[in-house]
Formats: C-alpha cells, structure tokens, sequence
C-alpha cells in the first residue's frame, strides 16, 4: 500500500512537473505571437494605401541584369515580390547579383519567386558556372512511391534555390491527373493516385521549408482533367462540388492539415458550382466560400499568372485586379503593367468597388509571412 502512494505521488509529480512546462511553453508561444501581431500592426499602420497595394504585386521582367527601366519600375511600384524565369539566369555572379540588386531595392524584403518543380518546368538549369542538381518530372517521383524521396527532392530544389537568395518556390503540383490528354500538367504532377499526389506534395513541400524555402501549392482546386492550356484558353471543368471532393480537393485538404501557407489558384471555370463561366483565379464562390470557408484555409491565396490568356481574352486589366481581390486573393501574379495597377486598385477602392480592409488583411498575411521567413521586422528591432 506504501508503494502504491508513493508511485502515485511520484506519478502525479511527474505529471505536474510536465504540466507546468508546456504551461510555460505555451505561455511564451503566447508572448511572442503578441510581440508579433503588435508588431506587424505598427508596422501596417505606417504605410500608405500605395505601399499596401504594392505588397500584393509580384513582378518579373526578364532580363538578366538591372536595367535603368527595371530601376524605376521597382522604385515605383515596391512590390511584394518578384518572379525570375531562365532569362534572368546567365551565370553564378551575375545571377545572384542581379537577384540581390532587385531585393536591395525594397523597404520590405521581397518573396522572390521561381518555377522549379522538376522536369520540364526548371527555370534554372546548369549553363555557364551554374551547377544546378536536375530533377525528373514529378511523374517519375510519384511512380517511386517513395515519400523519403521527395522529402530529398525539396531539399536538393531548396538547396540550389537558397544558393541565389531565392526564398519562394511555386511547386509543388497537387493536381490529380486524371486525364492523360492533358498536356500542361502531364509529368508535372505525380500521378492519379490521391494519396500518392497528396503525400508526395506534402514531402516535397517540407523539404523546401527544412532549407528556409517557401514552398505554393497549385494549381487549386485542380487541373488534372482538364485539356485546355490556360495559357491560351480558358479550361472548363465540368465537375460537380462533390466529384471536386471525391479526388482534386483532397491533396489541397490534406496541405492545409500540413499547414500550408500558400496556395496557387488556377485559370479553370467550374460553372457546375458557380453557375457561371468565371474563372476560378477572379472567383469569390471558389476562393472565399470553397477554399477559405470549406477547407477552413487561413494562409495566403495568389493567382497564376495575370498574363494568362484565360482571362486577359475576356477581362480588362481592371477588372482583373478588382475581380480577384474581391474574390479573396492575395498576391497578384505578374499584373501586365504594375504601375497602372496600383492607380486602377486605388481607384476602384475610392470608388467603394474593392473595400480598403480587404487590402489591410491581406497585407497583414503577407508581412506575417515574411516576418517568419525572412526575418523581417525582427532585423529592425
């Protein structure tokens, strides 16, 4: 009976002891989530409507050096962030320079951005001095079965990434291909597989974290049977809500479970959900009610790019840029003239057309991310 008590003395000690502790992890966790939240407020506070707009804005121009044009460009518009392609890329000093020279420019620290899923779509590869690691298209991973590897796989992207300052990667690909005739995603995505399309993403997306890379999924809420390039047309999807919930959304679902913090909305038209031919990228029915409110989403939603002749044939600029924020975007990807966007967004908000809290919340996530990431705010301190 003695040992009984002092077993179930020790035993609840024990228990005490740990209690306390996660109470004082948690109540540090708490504080320093205030610090931050604090923090960012001020901060947001500071700026003026221009900044804020600019936060939403990634740009890219392709050249491989800072030209006066791209100089002025920057200075004007303070974006958010700023996407490179292969043309950026030209050799290992001069590459890195000119990506630091972009982010030089910037009060805020900026997302810089790639493409650099593997296979066909590796916007760096080895040329010159650059020694880049090749990767196979993600079909090829997906075949494997092998979650390690893609774990190994956002490393090594991450890796060569982090190498040039780059700190954003849009990969990995969660559509399900479930159409064989679909030419834009064939070997970009891992298979037809859910669980395999879904854990593979995840491993990928982690890899890139483990290397201080920002990992987006894409393109939600799913190209996998689709035919249409939205590149050059806009794709329709014929599915129900339900027939979405039976496959394409549940690797999005499973990533959000994973803590995903940012989402690629793709170019496709869902009319059998939202009755009507909008693209899913300008829709408020498929960002704010399918993927914010359903899948419980709270990161960060951007577009594919603006460019896009799924939309551009049938929107103005205008229109675009109101259209999506209203939707429930974030970061605008690749706006055709970024400098007349910020003069259209600021119109269309003293218009009453886009309300200014939309652009204050928004904003708040992207600072908050960049705050994790990039250590911005904390270097001000």
């Amino acid at each position: 009976m003695k040992k009984i008590v002092i077993t179930t003395i020790l035993l609840a000690t024990i228990t005490l002891s740990y209690g306390l502790k996660f109470l004082k992890v948690y109540e540090i966790e708490k504080q320093e989530q205030n610090y931050m939240e604090e923090q960012i407020s001020n901060y947001l506070n500071g700026m003026s409507l221009e900044e804020k707009i600019g936060q939403m804005l990634m740009i890219s121009n392709r050249t491989p050096t800072m030209t006066s044009e791209l100089n002025t460009t920057l200075n004007h518009v303070k974006p958010g962030g700023f996407i490179f392609f292969a043309e950026n890329f030209t050799n290992q000093e001069n590459s890195k320079k000119l990506i630091k020279d972009i982010n030089d420019t910037a009060k805020i620290p900026m997302l810089l951005s790639i493409d650099q899923e593997g296979g066909r779509v590796q916007r760096i590869k080895s040329q010159n001095d650059i020694i880049v690691t090749d990767i196979p298209p993600m079909s090829e991973i997906g075949a494997t079965n092998d979650f390690k590897k893609a774990y190994e796989v956002g490393v090594t992207i991450g890796t060569d990434l982090k190498t040039f300052g780059l700190n954003m990667n849009f990969a990995p690909v969660l559509d399900v291909l479930t159409n064989t005739e679909n030419k834009s995603i064939l070997g970009r995505s891992f298979g037809n597989n859910i669980t395999i399309v879904s854990e593979m993403g995840i491993n990928v997306a982690n890899g890139l974290k483990s290397t201080g890379i920002i990992p987006t999924y894409k393109h939600f809420p799913g190209h996998g049977s689709t035919t249409v390039d939205s590149h050059y047309e806009l794709p329709v999807l014929t599915k129900t809500k339900e027939e979405l919930w039976e496959s394409d959304l549940i690797p999005f679902q499973n990533a959000i479970h994973n803590q995903a913090e940012v989402i690629m909305i793709g170019h496709l038209a869902i009319p059998n959900i939202t009755n009507n031919s909008i693209p899913s990228s300008l829709s408020k029915e498929i960002i704010t009610d399918l993927l914010k409110n359903e899948l419980n989403y709270k990161g960060i939603v951007i577009t594919d790019a603006l460019n896009m002749k799924a939309i551009t044939k049938y929107y103005s600029e205008s229109q675009i840029y109101e259209m999506a924020i209203n939707a429930g975007v974030d970061i605008l990807l690749m706006p055709e003239h970024p400098e007349m966007a910020i003069n259209m967004i600021k119109d269309s908000i003293e218009k009453g057309k886009i309300k200014e809290s939309q652009i204050n919340d928004s904003v708040k996530k992207i600072i908050t991310l960049k705050y994790k990431y990039l250590d911005f705010l904390k270097t001000m301190e």
